[in-house]
């Protein structure tokens, strides 16, 4: 993005906090069930990112695995060999890989 380079790390999960603005206890659920997620990016390369600047792809990880999929999994409608390869993407938070790991064991 710009002269920048970012790498996606995980979907943005909401927390109790959306259901008291919207004064709903099925709101986070809604919001799951909607598959549109947020984004978290760290910072590969600091660079300048201004208004209207274009992202471009640059590389994508060898296993496959979008922000989409990896909501789907945190809501536990994903097959094991899924959470298999979202487990193996270095970018993912560790807390995510560890939580994944945990669904694939109590699956056994």
């Amino acid at each position: 993005m710009g002269s920048a380079e970012l790498m996606v790390t995980q979907p943005r999960f909401p927390g109790f906090k959306l259901n008291l603005k919207f004064g709903r206890d099925d709101m986070v659920k809604r919001f799951l069930n909607s598959r549109l997620s947020g984004i978290y990016f760290s910072v590969v390369q600091e660079g300048e990112v201004g208004v209207g600047d274009a992202i471009e792809l640059v590389r994508r990880d060898e296993n496959n695995i979008t922000v989409a999929d990896i909501v789907q999994i945190y809501v536990r409608e994903a097959n094991n060999d899924l959470v298999r390869r979202a487990i193996q993407v270095t970018a993912l938070a560790a807390s995510l890989r560890t939580y994944f790991q945990q669904q694939i064991e109590q699956r056994h």
